[in-house]
């Protein structure tokens, strides 16, 4: 049965653990691994802007043996005189695989369900799943070890902090998230997260107090406040989010070797000061690389699971 990769729990612990190791292979020996030579075509599909997703899957897939299709929703069908399934249908019989950026999670799952090659989720509204392979490698780099650390993310509770809590809890990690009361992650999230965490001896929380919540904390992590989309509540956002910028004086409150991670782009003086995003312990630009080697590693586990 074909593989797909639409949310964090897509795979099981051991599976992405399996990931993160042939990861840190690819990106010790870069061209080590090459699936998609003769070459074969994998399609990336963008609804929305992106820099480092668009960079890392093309590079990623160069490298691979393959060739990247990049596609603009503008520049196709899909969504306007064609359906998602039907896309799907007309894709799997060309590529490889079939990479997507977009807006609703069930426009992923659609899409996976009418495809016979696998199907990845680049970043959707519920979830960021590759962005979280290449934070949980960026922290394992840094610290030696995933299990048993403190992450605490401090920011919205949108796909980023849903992916976290998932993906986190997977590694066996205790993960905090931090949001004002009316930014709270997922009621089903947490609670899928939390059963998950109990079988990998991780936990999660979900709290309002970040100067409470980051004592002791081996990882900071945060976001944008104002996601794709949202651009219309930016003034709103900006005024609920006050205190929740990590800063010097949040940092100085976690452990003194904490790392400090942002998924990118950052506002600098919002989500995060200017001190922190560009002082020694942050990680972030270690982050926006490892895209390229933990996507790499994704598309070479689920092309193995495919045949």
């Amino acid at each position: 049965m074909t593989r797909h990769f639409l949310r964090d729990d897509d795979i099981s612990p051991s599976e992405q653990a399996e990931i993160l190791k042939l990861a840190l292979e690819l990106k010790a020996n870069p061209y080590a691994q090459k699936p998609f030579a003769g070459p074969k075509t994998v399609a990336v599909i963008f609804d929305k802007t992106s820099t480092r997703t668009r960079v890392s899957f093309a590079v990623g897939i160069s490298d691979l043996g393959g060739v990247p299709l990049i596609m603009d929703a503008q520049g196709s069908q899909m969504g306007a005189k064609e359906s998602v399934a039907d896309t799907a249908r007309v894709l799997e019989r060309q590529v490889a695989q079939i990479i997507w950026r977009t807006y609703a999670q069930a426009g992923l799952q659609e899409m996976a369900a009418n495809s016979k090659v696998p199907v990845i989720n680049a970043l959707s509204d519920e979830f960021h799943p590759c962005q979280l392979l290449a934070d949980l490698l960026t922290i394992q780099e840094h610290k030696g070890k995933l299990a048993g650390l403190k992450l605490v993310y401090i920011g919205d509770g949108n796909n980023m902090a849903n992916s976290y809590l998932l993906a986190g809890a997977m590694a066996g990690m205790h993960v905090v998230v931090v949001t004002p009361e009316q930014y709270l992650p997922s009621d089903e999230v947490v609670a899928r997260a939390d059963a998950i965490a109990f079988e990998t001896g991780g936990s999660v929380s979900v709290s309002k107090n970040p100067a409470e919540a980051v004592v002791g904390a081996d990882v900071l992590a945060t976001d944008t406040w104002v996601s794709m989309g949202k651009e219309s509540e930016k003034a709103q956002r900006v005024k609920d989010f006050a205190g929740f910028t990590i800063d010097s004086t949040l940092l100085a409150l976690a452990s003194p070797d904490a790392i400090v991670l942002h998924c990118l782009p950052a506002y600098r003086g919002y989500e995060i000061s200017a001190e922190v995003l560009d002082g020694s312990q942050a990680v972030i630009w270690d982050e926006a690389e490892n895209r390229l080697h933990a996507q790499k590693a994704l598309m070479v586990w689920l092309d193995q699971r495919a045949k």
